[in-house]
């Protein structure tokens, strides 16, 4: 009985402490993306990124672990997570249809769209609050082929169009050449793809302007057929714990993402 008691009394004590009895069902699946600065291979072959780093620091804390996959083609990746033989995507936003056969944590970060300037050209956008301003001041924007990019872009996307101040591009490579350029004053894409592609690849500085098009929640999304509740619960567990103490933002925070 003594021995049991304290045995009791251990138990209640590391968990009045913020120990969690931790650990996933199974050891799960993922398959990292060609998309830096989020997921990619660095030059010795480690896979790396805003996401990887984030999901292994979330695994961690977890006690859980992921296990990553390199052969399965992109086309086939969501059929294989409904019918469970892919256990996590990331990065993935929350909808009716998709909660039928996934559960989803608590959101990791956001997925920012962004209006960037060249870095010399910058402070005439200060007081930038829309793309009504954008539309008054006939500046031209370098705009993603496709996407949503928010509400405000949305409704003034046909005043734009029809004053051809839209210029699409195929990606950010070639968008940050046109900027450069001059062939538009700004450009707007994803935070931190642009970012990377600015620093790593073009080689131009560029500036983040303080008005934000968009800005929506992404989470990791787990598959019905192969995980659990309690998995889920696990990594939300994580999550909290994480951001309470700061470390997921000071990842964030690396990739230049405020």
């Amino acid at each position: 009985m003594r021995v049991q008691a304290r045995l009791i009394l251990a138990a209640a004590a590391m968990l009045a402490a913020g120990w969690t009895w931790s650990g996933c069902s199974k050891t799960m699946s993922v398959v990292p993306e060609d998309w830096a600065p989020y997921s990619y291979q660095d030059k010795p072959g480690h896979f790396t990124g805003l996401d990887i780093e984030l999901m292994q620091a979330i695994f961690k804390e977890a006690g859980c672990k992921l296990e990553f996959k390199t052969d399965i083609p992109r086309l086939r990746r969501h059929a294989m997570h409904k019918d469970g033989r892919l256990d996590v995507l990331f990065a993935a936003s929350e909808t009716e249809e998709r909660k039928q056969f996934s559960w989803f944590t608590k959101a990791y970060r956001d997925e920012v769209t962004g209006l960037f300037a060249r870095g010399d050209d910058a402070a005439r956008f200060a007081q930038l609050r829309g793309f009504a301003d954008v539309l008054s001041a006939r500046e031209a924007v370098l705009s993603p082929n496709a996407g949503w990019y928010g509400d405000d872009y949305a409704k003034n996307l046909p005043d734009l169009m029809a004053a051809g101040l839209v210029q699409n591009f195929e990606d950010f490579d070639q968008a940050l050449r046109m900027l450069k350029a001059g062939r538009a004053g700004l450009l707007m894409g994803d935070v931190g793809a642009v970012t990377y592609s600015a620093r790593e690849k073009v080689k131009t500085a560029v500036a983040l302007l303080p008005f934000t098009p968009n800005r929506d929640p992404v989470h990791l999304m787990l598959s019905k057929k192969s995980t659990t509740q309690a998995d889920v619960d696990a990594l939300d567990g994580a999550i909290a714990r994480l951001e309470k103490r700061g470390d997921l933002a000071r990842i964030r925070a690396r990739y230049g993402f405020r």
